[in-house]
């Protein structure tokens, strides 16, 4: 029989290894949960018990405290979305396009991003870009008629993209690498009124283009008749005239001889 002594040391030298094991496994956790990766295009904003880091996790692989911290994913790809819109202009015509907007998060701002206003990508657009695009599309379009929208319509494109990428500036959470204004839709009977003022402005053109050619070959002529003096007359008589063929004298007022025959 054994002694209890024995059956102690038995109990210890089994309790032993799988304590070894528990704490190994914890160790192996505890590992990988301090480890993690950042995408390509993304940053991590770290979080320290609900404080945010003000620097950004770049792509790659990185280490957080485990159970102390989180880490949050932003998308820093330029991204492209389409807004359709209404607005009315200076005229009071209601207009109807779409707004395609290209943008990208600045990963600096990701943690202030964070901390202020989005906590997810899905929130960016809707409380970032939106309200600033809708401003911008809205401010330019009442400054100007229907008309003059409809025929210079790249430029105010630009102008919207001007005022977009100054109202999202304010903020300097994202950069607007471009705006694409397209599909702009105006009721029938004004947009007949446009084609027909487009047709009156192009002839309009044209005439006036033919009034200048007109003027510039009235310019010449009278610059040749001026210098078509008797001298130069009577020389071009003179190196036309074989001294044979048949003329008719000049005049007294100094009017060259005429060629009449051979």
């Amino acid at each position: 029989m054994r002694s209890p002594i024995h059956n102690i040391h038995s109990v210890r030298a089994g309790i032993a290894p799988t304590a070894m094991i528990v704490v190994g496994s914890i160790t192996v956790i505890l590992g990988f949960s301090a480890i993690f990766v950042v995408p390509a295009g993304e940053v991590g904003v770290v979080t320290t018990l609900g404080k945010v880091s003000k620097m950004p996790r770049l792509p790659g692989l990185n280490l957080k405290i485990p159970f102390a911290q989180s880490v949050h994913f932003f998308n820093v790809r330029t991204q492209v979305r389409p807004e359709n819109f209404s607005s009315l202009t200076k005229d009071l015509q209601v207009i109807e396009a779409t707004a395609t907007i290209k943008y990208a998060v600045k990963q600096s701002e990701a943690p202030r991003i964070y901390s202020t206003i989005a906590t997810g990508n899905d929130e960016i657009y809707e409380r970032i870009i939106q309200p600033s695009l809708l401003k911008a599309l809205k401010s330019v379009f009442s400054k100007y008629e229907l008309v003059t929208i409809a025929t210079d319509w790249n430029n105010i494109s630009q102008i919207v993209e001007t005022n977009a990428s100054n109202e999202l500036a304010k903020f300097d959470y994202v950069e607007v690498k471009g705006l694409d204004l397209t599909g702009l839709k105006i009721a029938e009977e004004y947009r007949s009124a446009i084609e027909q003022k487009q047709i009156a402005e192009q002839q309009l053109l044209k005439a006036e283009t033919e009034v200048k050619i007109a003027a510039q070959e009235a310019i010449k002529f009278e610059t040749l008749n001026r210098g078509l003096n008797h001298r130069v007359l009577y020389k071009l008589f003179l190196d036309k005239w074989d001294g044979k063929t048949q003329v008719v004298p000049g005049l007294n007022g100094g009017i060259p001889p005429v060629i009449v025959g051979k």
